[in-house]
């Protein structure tokens, strides 16, 4: 059972009231200090799908409050232990509002921090880009895998589609900023090597990566879920990125490569992948979000983030269809190739 330590910071009159708001709301302790004569303390502890709820009900009690500030801590182990929560016995019992996950402000923070244009992003890209090449043109799974430990390309699409979901067009505009220097990184570099090196097409970690199918279609699905998963159950997204990584950051390389050795018919297999693999990414990554309800605090952005919602959905399921027909009409094409 994950626990969230919320603490919270008020003119030393309003503490009562945030007990009495507390009162309310499922936590498993609540306690006032008084740090000054002018500014009080509560620290709340509860489960971490809980903390949405009680971090929006004091939102919208003292935002407004002069001096307010509301910090989030999780918390590793607490001394006695909660008692687990009674599992309810019957079907009419009132249904959790929200599923089992981090909260809101908890799951910006994390994604949006890996959104983030910085040295050391790009450093990861080139040498995730440089071991894989490596592992391509060895034909050498194991290090192929390895670059995909390395690689940061699971934050920047994570954080699109929960902007798509949020109708945060900041956070999009980031997020679409940092993909394409990802991208244009690892692409650049690849192709440098293409062209220093000697690529051999029929390289099975190559060729498998120049002919697209519907597995493919069905991996990307899967890989953008997981990302979004893990990102909303507070687990180490180490593995998940492996898994995402699966679907950009070979066939990225394998289309470079091919392009600076001059093997364009297959570079294009290669970067349909890719936009293949981007889409299928970030629409798995917005549907996911959406079951997990995650929603703006307010209303009024709700309403608008509900519009941005669908206007992705529609747009990714639009380009989707495009590269399905483009994929079916190009496969004996690619039948032909060597």
């Amino acid at each position: 059972m994950s626990l969230r330590l919320i603490e919270l910071m008020l003119p030393a009159s309003e503490p009562p009231r945030a007990e009495e708001l507390l009162g309310a709301q499922e936590v498993v302790d609540a306690r006032t200090l008084a740090l000054s004569d002018r500014v009080g303390l509560v620290r709340v502890l509860l489960r971490s799908e809980k903390t949405e709820a009680v971090t929006d009900a004091l939102s919208r009690a003292f935002q407004h409050v002069e001096g307010f500030r509301l910090l989030l801590y999780p918390i590793e182990a607490t001394l006695p232990r909660p008692e687990e929560p009674e599992t309810p016995e019957s079907v009419n019992d009132e249904p959790k509002k929200t599923p089992e996950r981090v909260s809101r402000e908890e799951l910006y923070e994390d994604v949006a921090s890996g959104a983030k244009i910085s040295v050391v992003f790009v450093v990861t890209v080139v040498l995730s880009t440089l071991v894989a090449a490596v592992g391509l043109l060895r034909g050498d799974t194991a290090i192929v895998i390895g670059a995909m430990v390395i690689a940061p390309l699971l934050g920047p699409n994570v954080a699109l589609s929960l902007a798509s979901t949020l109708g945060d067009a900041r956070l999009a505009l980031k997020a679409i900023e940092t993909n394409a220097v990802g991208v244009a990184t690892a692409l650049a570099l690849s192709i440098g090597l293409g062209f220093a090196l000697s690529v051999d097409p029929t390289v099975p970690e190559i060729a498998s990566r120049t002919r697209v199918g519907l597995s493919d279609v069905v991996l990307a699905l899967a890989s953008g879920s997981a990302g979004a998963l893990a990102f909303t159950s507070g687990l180490p997204t180490a593995v998940v990125g492996v898994m995402v990584s699966v679907a950009l950051l070979p066939p990225l390389v394998a289309g470079g490569l091919l392009l600076g050795a001059g093997q364009g018919a297959l570079a294009l297999g290669a970067l349909l992948l890719v936009l293949t693999n981007v889409t299928c990414v970030n629409l798995a990554g917005v549907a996911t979000f959406l079951v997990q309800r995650i929603r703006p605090r307010t209303w009024w952005d709700a309403e608008r983030a509900k519009h941005a919602t669908w206007l992705a959905i529609a747009s990714w399921l639009l380009m989707l269809a495009i590269l399905v027909v483009s994929i079916l009409l190009l496969q004996p094409r690619w039948r032909s190739l060597p």
